[in-house]
Order: C-alpha cells, then structure tokens, then sequence
C-alpha cells in the first residue's frame, strides 16, 4: 500500500508524535465544538484523519473531503467509506460562494506556491468559518531536527515552500481583510479561526 507523509505522521507508532498529535487536534476541535455547523469541506483532507475525528466528536453532519493526491483519496475511501471524497484542485474549487457553514484546511497551505489564492477559495465557499493551520515555524523545523528527521535541511519539511511563525501568519491573513475570531499554538503549529 502506497503510503503519503500525511497517513505516516497519522498513524505513527512513536509516543511523542501520537501526543504532539492528539494535542493538535484537542486545540482544533476546541475552537469548533460549540459552533453552528452543519456543513463542513476539508480541503487538503489527505485521507480525512481530520474529518474522521469531526465526525467520531459529532462536529458537522455533512462533511466532504477534497484532495488533489489520488493516492490519499483513494486511501481515504478505503479507511474511511463513511466520508464523501472528492478530487479537486484548492485554487478552483467547485462550489458556490458561502456554500459550507466550515472550511478546514491544514497542513496544507505551506506545501502551495500561492497560498494567498487558496486562502481566497477557501474563505469565498465559507459561508460562516474557516479553520486553518500551519507548520508554526521556527519550532516545526526545530522539532524535526532534534528527532533526526530532515537532518541536511536544518528540519525543513522538502514539500513545505512556505514558512511563517505564529504572528507572520496572522499578519497574512489580517492583511487580507479577515477576521481572526480565534487563534493558538499547538507545538509545533498555528491554529486559526476565520469568522465571515
């Protein structure tokens, strides 16, 4: 089975990651559990660990996944037959405006030679959120380093072309006009709430 760095960093054995990993998704669903969402789009849901764990919380009562890697949808669809798969490209996606009540994107926006674009898809099918996250760098590089990954890179992810720390991601996105409701660091990531 063909495997991605996503379903890896998922199913990983090793007790530091699993907790990194938990914590993650703890502060995530926390800045979501109490808000009105039927209707909820992953994009860049890889093989929807996100939307499974949406869904096993009862945290929307729709939820779609879109990926443009046909390997992570076809693995999705095999781990999770529950979730709605489609492959589709983040810079143009196929809904109309304010189309969903959420709109999750993470770990994904750092791996996009034009962020900004998809930021501008994603909050243009929102019609209420938005939840993004991103590698909260220094740290995210860092933590790779001292548990010998990326060892000739300093830490750096070879997929991850965009880098920001906690405050340079909020500048971006206020300096697109949006507003942050909520945002937090979950080590080593940036977590935030858009609210329309």
């Amino acid at each position: 089975m063909k495997t991605t760095n996503n379903y890896r960093k998922n199913t990983s054995k090793n007790f530091l990651q699993k907790l990194l990993i938990k914590n993650f998704y703890k502060k995530l669903f926390s800045l979501v559990v109490n808000l009105p969402i039927d209707t909820v789009l992953d994009a860049g849901c890889g093989e929807g660990f996100t939307l499974s764990r949406l869904r096993k919380h009862k945290i929307g009562k729709q939820l779609l996944g879109i990926d443009s890697a046909a390997a992570a949808i076809n693995l999705g669809k095999k781990l999770f037959p529950f979730i709605n798969f489609k492959r589709e490209n983040i810079y143009s996606l196929p809904y109309k405006n304010n189309f969903f009540d959420l709109v999750i994107c993470c770990e994904v926006l750092e791996h996009l030679s034009d962020p900004e674009r998809a930021i501008k898809e994603i909050v243009r099918v929102s019609k209420k959120f938005c939840l993004l996250s991103v590698p909260n760098e220094p740290f995210f590089s860092i933590a790779n380093f001292l548990r010998g990954k990326n060892l000739l890179r300093w830490g750096n992810d070879i997929e991850h072309i965009q880098h920001w720390t906690y405050a340079g991601f909020i500048t971006l996105l206020n300096q697109k006009g949006l507003i942050v409701k909520s945002a937090i660091s979950s080590f080593p990531w940036t977590i935030v709430l858009l609210e329309k």
